[in-house]
């Protein structure tokens, strides 16, 4: 079990953005397409998990200050440093190796490769930079959905792309602030790039990005292309969603000061995890049933 928390697993669901291609595209129930991304989900899961062991290798003696992270496996004492290095290199050789079999272009090999290379620098140094630790957190999640698209061979709108960056960015802030508040708790450092952020300046990003959010998807909703692509002139309707969504979680930000970790806050609150649902059913009898006139 301890060997399993070191890949940690939890964090996978970020991978699942590799299907959302497939969903905007009206691809998800393509079987044989399904069945390759699900490959690539595997292959992009090792690769990350092999990139939390190097974070965790080299963090560690930061990580025991930290109330959390100091029950990480490596952090705890629970798996030595040599066996994690070993397990991580295991971890290389099958990722990289699923890929250059799963896509006969290599792309997704590459769109990997890159992954992993900006996450190393980002574990080795950049992430002591501050927003630079943003933006590399959410080009993470854009190599994602670029993945996806290369693996299933569906293309991706330019909207989908600002979008998935745009959130992940605002979680990314989300998370700071809450390393900010452990600061100010502790007065303790958990990270190098802590020093470049403030409470006000945090703040005034979340307000600005979530408006951005906001006025993007509606944009999004509304424009021509998407129209064109998807057949409907209704997706606005699911912005109710992405509204809701966007206040819980704002919410929690500023009222249960809880926004470590946007994962958690996933797995364990049931309002976000039922507007998801609602915003998926929405979209989906939106994009897939058009011609049911419900919405009409």
């Amino acid at each position: 079990m301890v060997y399993l928390k070191l890949l940690r697993p939890k964090d996978w669901a970020k991978n699942l953005f590799l299907f959302l291609p497939l969903f905007f595209g009206r691809e998800i129930f393509n079987l044989g397409k399904l069945f390759h991304v699900a490959l690539g989900f595997i292959a992009f899961s090792a690769i990350a998990s092999s990139i939390y062991i190097i974070n965790d290798y080299r963090d560690r003696e930061d990580d025991r200050k930290h109330p959390v992270k100091r029950n990480r496996p490596i952090a705890s004492g629970a798996v030595k440093p040599s066996t994690a290095l070993v397990i991580c290199g295991l971890l290389l050789v099958l990722g990289f190796g699923m890929a250059y079999e799963i896509e006969s272009r290599h792309k997704f090999f590459f769109v990997l490769g890159i992954y992993f290379l900006i996450n190393l620098a980002y574990s080795l140094g950049l992430k002591a930079i501050s927003i630079l630790d943003i933006f590399i957190l959410a080009t993470g999640f854009v190599l994602r959905l670029k993945a996806g698209s290369v693996i299933s061979y569906v293309p991706l709108s330019e909207w989908i792309i600002i979008m998935v960056f745009l959130l992940a960015v605002f979680m990314a802030i989300g998370k700071r602030r809450d390393d900010v508040l452990l600061k100010l708790s502790s007065g303790t450092d958990m990270r190098k790039s802590i020093k470049g952020y403030n409470l006000e300046f945090l703040n005034v990003l979340l307000a600005f990005v979530c408006a951005v959010i906001v006025v993007a998807y509606l944009m999004y909703t509304m424009s021509p292309v998407t129209i064109a692509n998807t057949g409907s002139s209704r997706l606005y309707y699911t912005c109710i969603f992405v509204l809701a969504g966007i206040m819980r979680y704002l919410q929690i930000i500023y009222i249960s000061t809880d926004s470590g970790s946007p994962t958690k806050i996933l797995y364990k609150d049931r309002f976000i995890q039922i507007t998801l649902l609602l915003w998926g059913i929405s979209y989906i009898l939106l994009l897939y049933l058009k011609d049911v006139n419900i919405f009409a």
